[in-house]
């Protein structure tokens, strides 16, 4: 099984080399495809001395700053591999746990998989926003409510799914709105769905984390949007 691990980065020079490291020390065939959406610090730069090196590693580049989504897009249009894994360029999600996240889909049990980070995972969970945690679990709430789901992480970055997923299924959102349009979407096409734990070692915003509560707002509209819109 040869995995496609998709890589949106926006001024992540500080983690991503690292990142990289640990993508490329799992054990499966692979292609990493990095975006790098505009940018303004030495992302790019670093991606490219990972990349003389590594030939799974392929960086694309946006010329302007687009947002998650949007650079998801560019990804997905380049994949060649049976699986999708979504990765951010921080450090947050540990690639430790990509075994656990793709064994269902490996078993034929699964067509995605969502990694949550409030299943328990033995490996636990850095401590941190109250408020993240309570908007969150709302959120979950809602997209569940509206989609006949019953997830406990929706708005989790760890997602594997089959690469037919992609077939047919056009992502509008350009930034954090990926994953309630993400989730309403396949959760229309009635797919396989499993959740598995995974383990979470958030960062605080002096540490670079980028989602704000216009992003919150905005993931709100999507929920509802994705449902019953588009």
């Amino acid at each position: 099984m040869k995995i496609s691990v998709v890589i949106p980065a926006y001024n992540e020079e500080a983690t991503v080399e690292q990142l990289l490291l640990r993508v490329r020390q799992a054990p499966f065939a692979k292609e990493i495809l990095v975006v790098d959406d505009a940018s303004t610090d030495g992302t790019a730069k670093r991606v490219r001395a990972v990349a003389e090196h590594a030939p799974e590693v392929r960086l694309l580049e946006h010329r302007e700053n687009r947002g998650k989504g949007a650079a998801l897009r560019t990804a997905f249009a380049e994949v060649s591999g049976d699986v999708v894994i979504v990765q951010d360029a921080d450090l947050e999600y540990d690639p430790a746990d990509y075994p656990t996240l793709l064994g269902p889909i490996a078993e034929g049990r699964a067509d995605v998989v969502f990694g949550s980070r409030f299943l328990g995972s033995p490996r636990g969970h850095r401590v941190l926003y109250f408020w993240h945690y309570l908007v969150n679990r709302f959120f979950t709430l809602l997209s569940n409510a509206l989609n006949d789901l019953n997830l406990s992480d929706m708005e989790t970055c760890y997602k594997a799914f089959r690469r037919e997923v992609l077939d047919g299924l056009q992502i509008r959102s350009n930034r954090f709105g990926f994953e309630p349009e993400f989730t309403a979407k396949v959760a229309r096409r009635r797919l396989r769905i499993y959740e598995v734990p995974i383990s979470y070692q958030g960062r605080t915003y002096e540490e670079g984390k980028k989602i704000t509560w216009k992003d919150g707002l905005k993931a709100l509209f999507a929920i509802v949007w994705f449902r019953f819109v588009d």
